[in-house]
């Protein structure tokens, strides 16, 4: 017979079906004053998991699994553990939380025999092995939950497996295989074949990381496009804040970097509570951003205090390289590379930019022995892993004295062309021009041009400092046509330069900035060590040019 508690958890999964979250949630929390139903606080969490409380979410999944295993009802149990593994990893990047959680449903499916709970579990292994760059690992549990998923006939895990599939075979280098199942599982979770909205964050989340990291810019953007308006229907804090993260990413690799900074500023204050795991990539992303633009303080403050997310390995290793700490960049990312299956993808940006730092450092003996490990990390099919692998090699072997760097340099400048990432294509020009420059002088100045109109044109300001200097020593004068030296200075020293644009003497600028004169005269001979000025006059001229100072001093 059916209680007043039954009616309302009934009526609330009528209403989780229908996306309305708090008609859901006032369903379970009035069956909740009637009983403690495992049912209504598994919904709950449901509920609150969409509308962003992702602490009263765990917290109710908790006390549905505790519930369900004084009940007897260990499928419901194995359930809740599946949620509570896959919200732990992908809100919190708890991976101690979300493999404990994947260990007990393991435990408990095999204790009861609930061969229908298996594929889950499966899916779960899956999940953490992709994000725990063993790809591996992921391809085998997918085949094996998508098998089991098409044995009993369940739609969702047949779609979830299918996605995390394909991500694991993107990862290996089957990208072509590996983009057909992500796009196969989308198409279906967004017409409603698995029936369960949850199932479209899971696939919508995975597909979308998964092309952004490829820089599948096209599939990425396509898909983007089509989870916003799935969003605007039903309005999922985690997938909208993965669709900011990771369409800035996007804009980022190819150019628009204003509207980049604008996606990932948004997806840090929205995952800022709710989604660490997403505000540590946003703001590793900026970070990056920021490397690029030079504003190294700016991007050293962005990603402070996340040194224990993965995500904000490169940014912090380029950061010390953009320092001129060659070893603190080398260090970080050797101990990043053990923690990554062989195969995995961001291996080859860490390498390129390890060897970079053993340029720098001048480390002929530990290049040499690097660069066999980048000689040996192949794939075919991939252009922005191809595009960082020859760029390492090209840039380690001209190192070296190797003629055929050039080779390999133009190979990386090809790949990258391939997919519009118009900054990587630029540095890779600035390579060869510098490769050129000893034997070729007339094609060293043509890729230094293109490098220097590239970063100008992205306002890659350390970058295009660092070509005009390429074209100087080539004997190309006045080779910049925007504004020099920008990026070397400090946000203080920019503060600074603006108040010399406005006529300010140094007492002036203490007192606006609330700091010492002695403090002030320290910035302004920084500013015209950088800039190359000879007095503070031209200093001034240049900011009213370029900062747009005009006022006159109150």
């Amino acid at each position: 017979m059916e209680t007043g508690a039954d009616a309302l958890v009934e009526a609330g999964d009528e209403a989780l079906r229908a996306g309305e979250w708090a008609a859901a949630e006032r369903c379970y929390r009035s069956a909740l004053e009637l009983a403690e139903a495992g049912e209504a606080l598994f919904g709950l969490a449901i509920a609150r998991w969409w509308s962003g409380d992702t602490g009263e979410a765990l917290r109710s999944w908790e006390r549905a699994y505790a519930v369900f295993r004084r009940h007897s009802a260990p499928g419901q149990a194995v359930l809740s553990a599946v949620y509570l593994c896959l919200a732990f990893r992908m809100s919190l990047g708890n991976d101690a939380a979300a493999r404990g959680w994947a260990a007990r449903a393991t435990e408990l499916v095999d204790e009861f025999e609930l061969t229908e709970m298996r594929g889950w579990v499966l899916l779960c292994r899956a999940y953490l092995a992709n994000d725990e760059a063993k790809p591996h690992v992921a391809e085998r549990c997918a085949r094996e939950a998508l098998a089991l998923a098409r044995e009993v006939g369940d739609a969702d895990l047949t779609l979830c497996s299918l996605s995390e599939l394909g991500a694991a075979l993107v990862e290996l280098g089957e990208a072509e295989a590996g983009a057909a199942l992500l796009d196969q599982a989308m198409a279906a979770a967004l017409a409603g074949e698995g029936g369960d909205l949850d199932t479209v964050v899971l696939i919508s989340c995975r597909t979308i990381t998964t092309c952004s990291r490829a820089a599948d810019i096209k599939r990425a953007v396509q898909w983007i496009r089509a989870a916003d308006d799935f969003n605007r229907r039903y309005g999922s804090t985690h997938l909208y804040t993965t669709c900011r993260t990771h369409y800035g990413s996007v804009l980022f690799a190819v150019g628009d970097w204003q509207q980049a900074e604008e996606e990932l500023q948004t997806a840090m204050k929205i995952g800022g509570g709710a989604e660490p795991v997403l505000h540590a990539q946003a703001a590793a992303k900026l970070a990056e951003l920021r490397l690029a633009q030079g504003r190294l303080d700016d991007a050293e403050r962005l990603i402070a205090g996340l040194d224990d997310q993965p995500a904000t390995t490169y940014a912090r290793a380029a950061l010390h390289l953009a320092k001129g700490a060659p070893k603190a960049t080398i260090s970080l990312v050797r101990r990043r590379l053990r923690d990554l299956d062989e195969e995995y993808r961001e291996r080859s940006s860490l390498l390129d930019l390890l060897v970079a730092a053993l340029v720098t450092k001048g480390d002929d003996r530990d290049l040499a022995a690097r660069l066999e490990e980048v000689a040996a990390f192949r794939r075919t099919d991939a252009a922005l892993v191809t595009g960082y692998h020859q760029r390492a090699l090209g840039r380690g072997m001209a190192a070296l004295g190797d003629p055929s760097a050039v080779e390999h340099l133009e190979a990386a400048l090809s790949a990258f062309g391939s997919v519009d990432m118009r900054y990587e294509c630029g540095r890779t020009r600035l390579v060869l021009a510098q490769v050129f420059a000893g034997h070729d002088t007339e094609t060293a100045v043509a890729d230094a041009r293109a490098a220097l109109a590239c970063f100008e044109q992205l306002a890659a300001a350390r970058d295009a400092d660092l070509a005009a200097a390429v074209l100087r020593s080539l004997g190309v004068r006045s080779p910049r046509t925007g504004p020099k030296g920008l990026g070397l200075l400090t946000k203080r020293e920019l503060e600074v330069l603006g108040l010399l644009g406005e006529g300010r003497p140094n007492r002036d600028i203490a007192e606006r900035l609330y700091i010492s004169r002695k403090t002030v005269e320290h910035h302004v001979a920084s500013i015209l060590g950088k800039l190359g000025f000879s007095g503070r006059a031209e200093a001034a001229a240049y900011a009213v040019r370029h900062l747009g100072r005009t006022s006159a001093p109150e």
